[in-house]
């Protein structure tokens, strides 16, 4: 079980991250998934910016605050054993992660970018064990690994940072706003 998806002030929080805050309004019109969104205050947003959004997660209890108008809401539990990666290539226009680190998903979940898509993504970094949970290293980033997989799946980098944020609660983070080629490099000049 990843214990950053569950870690209390993280995933039970209705305070939108500032990272997804500023980088969302450049994912394109279309789909976007809300991979672990929890009780769904991404999915919110995200709809609130005029998208279609799936919102994932593995706990019914979350998955039903997440529900509303335009957001569809899917059980599936993406770490179960032999769990394969379940939707298509190319399909959203943006993905939001955040809390939230399963490395065998990350192929899977890159290809399912559209060819202009956008992806937001904030989870826990080595070091975070200072402050609490997650303090598993499976759970935890390590130094530059955002950077790393954008390379290697040939995403553009529009912003990465990588250290200590103070809300919602103390902890170390790294995240990251990549996109796929076909992103235009003037829209990516709009992020504040």
């Amino acid at each position: 079980m990843n214990d950053a998806a569950n870690t209390p002030g993280h995933a039970a929080t209705d305070v939108i991250s500032s990272w997804v805050q500023r980088f969302a309004p450049l994912i394109p019109g279309g789909e976007v998934l809300d991979l672990a969104c929890g009780s769904g205050r991404h999915a919110r947003h995200l709809q609130a910016l005029g998208h279609a959004v799936v919102a994932v997660d593995r706990d019914p209890a979350a998955l039903a605050a997440a529900a509303g108008p335009g957001i569809v809401t899917s059980e599936i539990d993406l770490e179960e054993e032999g769990a394969a990666w379940p939707f298509g290539a190319q399909r959203f226009a943006g993905i939001v992660v955040t809390n939230y680190l399963h490395r065998p998903l990350l192929a899977g979940m890159i290809g399912s970018l559209a060819p202009n898509g956008v992806l937001v993504y904030e989870t826990f970094a080595e070091g975070n064990a200072a402050f609490g949970k997650p303090s598993n290293p499976d759970f935890l980033l390590r130094a530059g690994e955002l950077l790393e997989m954008a390379k290697q799946y040939g995403l553009r980098v529009i912003a990465f940072e990588d250290g200590i944020v103070n809300q919602p609660k103390q902890a170390m983070v790294q995240r990251i706003c990549a996109v796929k080629a076909e992103f235009p490099r003037e829209a990516a000049l709009l992020a504040g």
